[in-house]
């Protein structure tokens, strides 16, 4: 299948190369063109613009940084939506606000295009290995054509209904509980230091017993190594999810009490300077106001 991808960062190179790797046509745009070289080294087609690459496609993914760019990538001058035949799909990846989730689905609807958003959960290293969870909702029989795809990605596929926007406030939602673990593991290996326990023994601990989920486990392992500074996601991409969670609860009247302390917490990172270390850095936060080192 001849498949378009758009966004080549973090996450969207890797998951482009996996489609590459289970033997599909590539066309890619990139703002950078030079992140598509390995790509295009490989067989994959690289376009100027992200209509060329809708225009030739069955599938087009994208996964823009946030609402801005996607916008621009699916309807600005160029976009998506301008090459995208009535035959071909739209599937955007990216994590993005309910607002901007409800343009792109009603926008395709209004050009008679075909979209779905697939949202994903895990960092670069997971997507290189193809250990994605991903998270799909549209059409069904949409979905049914997509599934191959998507398994590209990862094995597990979570269809999360017929509205588009349920896999957008999922991964929200999900993400929301990654980082309030985060603080709930920064304010437990803090205690414990301050009382003389070495983190790597309370994560160990932690990890042998009930708390082994992989969130547990990589981001735990990445606190208590102090690794903060070859981010799979900064501090300032975890502001974004959380502010656009919070709106969420907004819209539909659901109060959000623990989502302000760790927006509140991201916040105090950005202030230390540390707005482009990986989201794990909330440790030190706590440690500082802990008193410790």
């Amino acid at each position: 299948m001849k498949i378009g991808f758009i966004g080549l960062g973090a996450m969207g190179h890797p998951m482009a190369k996996r489609l590459l790797d289970a033997g599909h046509q590539l066309v890619v745009y990139n703002r950078t063109a030079a992140k598509a070289s390995d790509l295009v080294a490989r067989g994959a087609t690289l376009r100027d613009t992200p209509d060329a690459v809708a225009w030739e496609v069955d599938v087009v993914f994208s996964m823009m940084f946030d609402d801005a760019t996607t916008q621009e990538t699916t309807f600005g001058k160029d976009g998506i939506a301008a090459g995208l035949s009535s035959k071909a799909i739209h599937v955007c990846c990216s994590t993005v606000s309910l607002a901007q989730a409800r343009r792109l689905s009603d926008g395709h609807a209004e050009r008679g295009q075909t979209y779905v958003s697939a949202n994903v959960l895990g960092r670069p290293p997971a997507a290189e290995a193809g250990e994605l969870f991903v998270m799909a909702a549209g059409a069904q029989d949409v979905l049914d054509r997509l599934e191959p795809l998507l398994k590209c990605f990862g094995p597990h596929i979570f269809r999360m209904g017929d509205d588009p926007i349920q896999a957008n406030l999922a991964k929200l939602s999900l993400n929301f509980m990654i980082y309030s673990t985060i603080e709930q593991m920064a304010e437990v290996f803090a205690l414990n230091e301050k009382a003389g326990t070495d983190p790597r023994v309370i994560f160990d601990v932690m990890t042998s017993s009930f708390y082994n989920a992989p969130a547990h486990k990589n981001y735990g392992k990445l606190m208590i190594e102090h690794d903060y500074d070859y981010p799979g996601a900064p501090v300032t991409l975890g502001l974004k999810d959380v502010k656009m969670f919070m709106e969420a609860g907004g819209d539909y009247g659901v109060p959000l009490p623990y989502a302000s302390v760790v927006r509140d917490r991201l916040l105090s990172a950005v202030s230390a300077g540390d707005a482009d270390r990986d989201f794990v850095v909330l440790l030190e936060r706590v440690r500082q106001e802990s008193g410790l080192k």
